[in-house]
């Protein structure tokens, strides 16, 4: 069999295992629906542990490896043997944008001198190495960038939900009117389709995230421009195609010329990472994805993949990475680092009463050098109370998980956020350990609370309170009303030693503007300086008012 003969059958083994790798991650995904009964699947976080870039990013800012990471040396070691074949074959977000390359598809042909390779494809090393020297000092953005990480918080936290919305408000509309030409009626169609994916896609209840726009928007910019250049994240932008490229120059698996070439430049025109496999001994190893698409196209057999041992130096080229350049793309990693720290947030100065951690979360520190801003915690939150943070933490904590208790509530009996954490930026523990963990500490405002200041009854919060002893509780008062005369309310206080700062209190509270018992990052357990209240103080019998 001719090498282009072959060659195609490996192309489309190729397609198969993208198109089952890109399977299997959104199947995980989904996976993470939100279910509190069992442990969840190790097998949840597989994209994030095979991750190199996450495995060694997450070393540097934290010198700790977590769980199954060491998954991703094995990674390594078949990029050593075969390239960069994981970009080729294994990533779901390559996956992605191969399928939006396919769209410009034969007019690529027109085009293939501006599609061979550009300078500008060494920015993904200098992408690379400045984001593992803010890894280095503790600064951990390598998830803002990650393929896997991007990818999951884009799908998770904006394409599956709108994809919900369509299907649920677009379902219900078309049953209520109910168009049909005669006796064809359009929801016979739609009814099917609505019925499957409520009962094995959208079981769970309808989850919107804050900041999602710009997450999508940010997701479809990468893979929009594959209209403009094949795989044009890949090329340009991704830092872990450099890492993997890195590890690829002296791959064992290389591209051989035989002399027959006739000069046609299909292999140019079909490969998707411009790494030059038209040009005889000046191809590109570490940009090569092995795809074999320009092996599968030679007409004239002039080119093949062939074993070479890895320590003989290859007849190819190299990405030239300028050393002015290497050190200003580090300069610029330092230099984001310094505009990270410049924040008061980040030296323990001040405390965002907005900013609360999922519990068992480290300390603000050890937690932002450890989370990849995956949105896995968010995803499988059961009450949608975890959301992506904004500058609740500043530019360093970007999209990672905060509680946002007017809108969702930290279950009591669910623990799922640690468990799935790929990075164990928050901590798995036993559900009793769990319960006792405090987020914060709610407080009431006695200018809106309805006992206190409209002179009503209200004890809802008190209902809510899901700790056994209950941390609110009720102080009878006698009050005055407007119309003379006056009775007897019970008004709610917080028990400082029991609250956790769930925020189910907020979450419910006849006040949907403005919650009359809000929760604030105090008293959290993960840090010992934000502690309003001193140990053992008493917090009984003390007058709302701090008379």
């Amino acid at each position: 069999m001719s090498a282009a003969g072959r060659a195609k059958r490996i192309v489309w083994i190729r397609r198969a295992v993208q198109a089952a790798s890109l399977l299997l991650f959104l199947w995980l995904l989904l996976e993470t629906r939100q279910k509190m009964t069992g442990e969840p699947s190790g097998l949840l976080k597989l994209y994030f542990d095979i991750d190199p870039l996450v495995l060694v990013a997450t070393w540097l800012a934290s010198h700790k490896l977590t769980g199954l990471s060491l998954l991703a040396l094995i990674t390594l070691a078949v990029t050593l043997l075969l390239g960069r074949v994981f970009c080729g074959w294994i990533c779901p977000l390559g996956v992605v944008h191969n399928t939006l390359s396919w769209f410009k598809g034969r007019r690529r042909a027109l085009r293939m001198k501006r599609d061979g390779f550009s300078r500008w494809q060494r920015a993904k090393y200098y992408l690379l190495f400045g984001l593992l020297l803010m890894s280095l000092f503790g600064a951990h953005w390598i998830g803002v960038f990650d393929p896997a990480s991007l990818l999951y918080r884009s799908v998770g936290l904006t394409v599956l939900p709108a994809m919900q919305f369509a299907v649920e408000d677009g379902g219900n509309a078309i049953y209520l009117t109910d168009p049909h030409v005669g006796p064809l009626h359009l929801r016979a169609i739609t009814e099917p389709v609505y019925r499957f994916f409520r009962e094995h896609v959208f079981f769970e209840s309808r989850a919107f995230f804050g900041g999602a726009g710009l997450i999508l928007t940010i997701f479809l910019a990468a893979i929009l421009l594959n209209l403009v250049k094949p795989r044009f994240w890949c090329r340009y932008v991704c830092p872990l195609g450099g890492l993997l490229g890195l590890f690829s120059r002296r791959t064992a698996l290389r591209l051989a010329h035989n002399g027959k070439c006739a000069d046609c430049n299909l292999c140019l025109a079909n490969c998707p990472a411009a790494a030059q496999p038209e040009k005889a001994g000046e191809w590109l190893p570490g940009e090569c994805f092995g795809c074999w698409n320009c092996v599968a196209v030679c007409d004239s057999d002039a080119i093949d993949f062939k074993w070479q041992l890895p320590w003989k130096r290859p007849e190819a080229g190299k990405v030239d990475l300028k050393r002015r350049a290497l050190l200003g793309a580090m300069g610029g990693g330092a230099a984001a680092l310094f505009t990270f720290r410049v924040n008061p947030l980040a030296h323990g100065q001040t405390y965002n009463p907005e900013l609360i951690r999922p519990p068992g979360s480290l300390p603000e520190r050890d937690f932002l050098q450890r989370c990849i801003q995956c949105g896995m915690c968010m995803k499988v939150c059961p009450t949608n109370a975890l959301h992506p943070a904004l500058d609740q933490a500043g530019l360093e904590g970007v999209w990672t998980p905060v509680l946002v208790p007017p809108i969702g509530y930290c279950e009591f009996e669910c623990k799922l956020c640690g468990d799935v954490c790929p990075t164990e930026a928050i901590q798995p523990m036993p559900l009793d350990e769990k319960k006792v963990v405090k987020m914060g500490l709610a407080a009431v405002d006695t200018t809106r609370c309805l006992p206190y200041a409209y002179g009503r009854e209200c004890i809802v919060c008190e209902e809510h309170c899901p700790i056994p002893d209950k941390a609110i509780y009720f102080v009878e008062a006698e009050v005055a009303l407007p119309e003379g005369g006056s009775r007897v309310l019970k008004q709610p206080r917080v028990n400082a030693e029991t609250c956790t700062g769930c925020g189910i209190c907020e979450t419910m509270c006849p006040f949907k503007d403005l919650a009359a018992i809000r929760v604030t990052s105090g008293g959290e357990s993960r840090n010992p300086d934000n502690q309003p209240l001193l140990p053992g103080e008493d917090s009984y019998g003390s007058d709302p008012y701090g008379g």
